[in-house]
């Protein structure tokens, strides 16, 4: 109640100032672009905007121990996101902000950035933000997914996708379009600071970089921001991205949280491995065809002398780190074909491999994944229904059957 009468003064103070110099500032709004202001004739500009996704969800685990078989169904319906944004731009002092907020979770601060653009194609940003250096699916919005929820691949790499830190990205070329990304975070991810002074940063800094190259030019207007060929593409367009980082010192099992484990040096000391992921990925479209082909590859260094006691008893040995950190690769492909009256129906494939896949203690689980999806579009992407159902299968290494978990979800999602 509170933060909505916040957001009511807040709206109201906004609209008396509109009605001070009308003839200087304009307000309008479109399905999925939200409430637009625009102050000094188009000098400032503020915008409110947001989706909400509520979705039904159904599990049906199979899972098998040396006590038997063990089965298990899950049924939930929730708003699966919830979320708020709050943008602004100041042409002449060349400035931004974006604040994202996820009212579906505890913690409601997705992002909270501001930006100064260089030029058209150059910008550096500071603040928490949605980083490029994952792999591609995790990379996109929450309200451009193919299917109903990330594949596992985006789920197992990636906790939240968004880190602290300062970041730069810039363009070069027209018809043969180069598009490098830095960053440099904190390493902890989302609000990695802490609550408090007893929840502090965690080891060293995170370095990670993103270039995506696209030899036919680049994508229509918004059409690079989803995997769906949503504009049909006239002709072939096709990204090709790498994208690597390196966590120095991270203490959670996939370089993106803080403080999930602590493992010492032999003074008893704080000492975390380092982290280092690294993604290839290809987006093509053409004429409401769309393929995307993802591979990660996870890895830790830095190992000497690490102890997971502070009394410096027990010495990590190499395999032993993957009860750790997410240290393996893997392969995923999505495919689909959007028709021209909005429907989608759409598939994925994906298969992880531990890098240490006979030891059982493993985090990372060698496993596959396989889906199917159908979408309609009602109004482009501001107002789409989906359902999507996967089999996913994860082997298990004692001579009992694979576990087996079914999933299916049915959403809708309504952008304003």
């Amino acid at each position: 109640m509170k933060k909505l009468i916040i957001t009511t003064l807040f709206l109201l103070s906004v609209s008396y100032a509109f009605t001070q110099d009308s003839e200087r500032n304009s307000a309008s709004f479109s399905l999925g672009d939200g409430i637009s202001f625009s102050f000094n004739e188009g000098d400032y500009e503020f915008n409110i905007f947001g989706f909400i996704k509520p979705t039904y969800i159904y599990n049906d685990e199979e899972i098998y121990t040396s006590d038997g078989e063990y089965s298990n169904v899950f049924r939930q319906f929730k708003s699966q996101n919830s979320n708020l944004f709050f943008t602004g731009f100041a042409k002449d002092e060349k400035l931004s902000f974006t604040i994202q907020m996820d009212y579906s979770s505890s913690n409601p601060l997705v992002e909270a950035f501001i930006g100064y653009h260089l030029n058209e194609k150059t910008t550096l940003y500071f603040g928490q933000m949605q980083v490029s250096h994952n792999n591609l699916e995790m990379v996109h919005n929450e309200d451009q997914l193919r299917f109903t929820n990330r594949g596992i691949l985006s789920q197992t790499y990636t906790e939240n996708g968004e880190e602290f830190g300062l970041f730069f990205e810039t363009s070069f070329g027209n018809q043969f379009v180069i598009n490098p990304t830095f960053a440099v975070t904190s390493g902890d991810g989302r609000n990695s600071f802490g609550e408090d002074s007893r929840d502090s940063d965690k080891g060293g800094v995170k370095f990670g970089s993103r270039i995506n190259i696209l030899p036919f030019g680049d994508f229509s207007i918004g059409n690079r921001i989803s995997t769906v060929d949503l504009m049909h593409e006239e002709k072939p367009k096709v990204q090709i991205g790498v994208a690597y980082s390196k966590n120095m010192g991270a203490s959670n099992q996939v370089g993106d949280g803080h403080g999930d484990f602590i493992l010492y040096n032999n003074s008893g000391d704080e000492l975390f491995p380092d982290y280092s992921q690294l993604f290839f990925d290809l987006n093509l479209k053409y004429k409401g065809f769309s393929l995307v082909l993802e591979y990660a590859d996870a890895f830790a260094s830095g190992l000497d002398q690490i102890y997971t006691d502070p009394n410096a008893f027990n010495l990590l040995i190499p395999q032993q780190i993957s009860e750790y950190l997410v240290v393996g690769d893997s392969q995923g492909i999505q495919f689909g074909y959007f028709t021209k009256n909005g429907i989608s129906v759409d598939f994925i494939y994906e298969s992880l491999n531990p890098e240490f896949d006979s030891y059982e203690s493993s985090v990372l689980r060698k496993s596959s994944n396989m889906g199917v999806g159908i979408s309609k579009y009602l109004a482009g992407n501001n107002l789409k229904i989906q359902a999507s159902l996967f089999k996913t299968t994860y082997e298990n290494l004692n001579n009992l059957d694979d576990d087996e978990f079914m999933s299916g979800s049915f959403m809708v999602q309504i952008a304003f």
